[in-house]
């Protein structure tokens, strides 16, 4: 049976719509981390290709983050029109969130190209080392495909707003197995090194972003299609303003990265980066599990939002809380359970990175009982289309708690522990955000009825 934005949601209805969103995003993820997986223990160069990947990412991604703010906060709009009736402009304002998002994504690809290489020195890369020609290698390449990343990033949000969130899974596995039997071809098969884990990545992209563009540029039997458009610029803005959250939430997350990356070199240069990098990976999976619920749930919200069904509003909220609730504690005892065999994995060739990896992953697991909370309550504002408290959340959890926590918390410990204080700061900055997020929602609470 068809589930639809309009009906009443129980349990079940909830996990059974929003459970192709779920293993959207893992999917996305794991992907991500077979690049990792590839580079690690394909390329025989001590982990200098690992490291480099590791260190250069988080400038790829905030390059692609307007992708993802177009498809949560055009995503809220698109439903809320959806809601009040208005099929036609929700098709206009789909299109013009499409187009828009693939001209950006082709001017920020040449400025970030310009910037790939004073970027690495400034954060941290000598000139000259190795670590900065992999870096330049695999960067290059990547942001040839930027604008492949940001449109695939979008489609995912938007397939839910479309109510076709199983065919957003096809499009995302398709995606993913490209990526992953291509790095096994150009990486192990070729050994083209980090150029070949670069242009498997790029290509999955390109079919993660084709797949959808055929199908919307077509009749089809979801709620939206590409059509004619009209440049609206205060639908523009809002939807800015409705995906600032979720555009600060990325931003932020790639300037701790590259803040923890500083930190590492500084407290722990031997292992920091390599272990940074196996917790960066686990860390995308579980993340993933919350941002693919609350992806599939935030159009439902915005709908009843739109129609005003404050019952039902009520219903998916509290619902939410619960099912997060579980989550958390799933994603706490899963990372605990994993932290040696994902070490394992991924350093095979330095027993004693190895060992510090683990000590990590015990540490920073606590992380995950508390990171959803703030997710969901970022996204539930994007959906309620209040822009300003939804990224308000995610600046406060992905940026200034961090921030303060990972430069503090090292200096609270011996010289031999500082690298301690680091893996802790995320656990304060997920527990305060967490705080935060639950005062917004009582105070909000009369205001939208939920």
């Amino acid at each position: 049976m068809k589930i639809q934005l309009s009906d009443h949601f129980t349990y079940k209805r909830l996990l059974r719509f929003s459970f192709p969103s779920i293993i959207m995003m893992i999917f996305t993820s794991i992907y991500g981390v077979v690049d990792g997986l590839f580079v690690s223990n394909f390329i025989n160069d001590g982990g200098a290709s690992f490291e480099a990947v590791n260190f250069i990412m988080p400038y790829l991604m905030i390059l692609g983050v307007v992708g993802f703010m177009f498809g949560t906060g055009g995503g809220a709009l698109i439903a809320k029109h959806l809601g009040m009736g208005e099929r036609d402009k929700a098709n206009s304002l789909f299109s013009l969130f499409i187009y828009l998002p693939a001209i950006l994504g082709v001017i920020i690809a040449i400025i970030g190209l310009f910037l790939l290489k004073p970027m690495a020195i400034f954060l941290g890369a000598e000139a000259g080392s190795e670590m900065l020609s992999l870096s330049l290698r695999y960067g290059q390449i990547c942001l040839i495909g930027l604008p492949f990343a940001m449109l695939q990033m979008e489609f995912q949000g938007l397939f839910s707003t479309a109510e076709k969130p199983k065919l957003g899974l096809i499009f995302t596995v398709a995606s993913g197995v490209t990526n992953i039997i291509l790095d096994a071809l150009f990486i192990a098969g070729f050994g083209w090194g980090v150029e070949g884990a670069a242009l498997a990545t790029i290509l999955g992209q390109f079919v993660g972003f084709i797949g959808p563009i055929i199908y919307f540029a077509r009749p089809n039997s979801s709620l939206l299609r590409l059509t004619k458009f009209k440049f609206d610029g205060r639908a523009v803005w809002q939807a800015c303003s409705n995906g600032s959250s979720e555009l600060m939430s990325n931003v932020s997350m790639s300037l701790v990265g590259m803040l923890y990356n500083f930190q590492l070199i500084k407290y722990a240069p031997d292992f920091g980066i390599k272990a940074y990098g196996v917790l960066m990976y686990v860390n995308f999976i579980f993340i993933s599990v919350f941002i693919g619920y609350v992806v599939a749930v935030a159009p439902i919200i915005s709908y009843n939002f739109g129609a005003q069904n404050h019952k039902e509003l009520r219903n998916v909220f509290k619902k939410s809380l619960v099912i997060i609730g579980v989550l958390s504690l799933v994603m706490f005892i899963s990372s605990e359970l994993l932290s040696v065999p994902m070490a394992s994995i991924f350093i095979r060739y330095d027993e004693a990175t190895r060992l510090e990896t683990i000590k990590a992953f015990l540490i920073y697991s606590f992380s995950f009982l508390f990171a959803g909370f703030a997710i969901f309550g970022s996204s539930f504002f994007t959906a309620l289309n209040n822009g300003p408290i939804s990224a308000l959340i995610s600046f406060l959890r992905t940026l200034l708690f961090q921030v303060i926590a990972v430069l503090v918390l090292p200096l609270l410990f011996p010289d031999n522990l500082q690298v301690v204080g680091i893996w802790l700061s995320v656990v304060v900055a997920e527990f305060l955000a967490l705080i935060i997020t639950f005062v917004f929602i009582i105070a909000k609470r009369k205001k939208y009825h939920y």
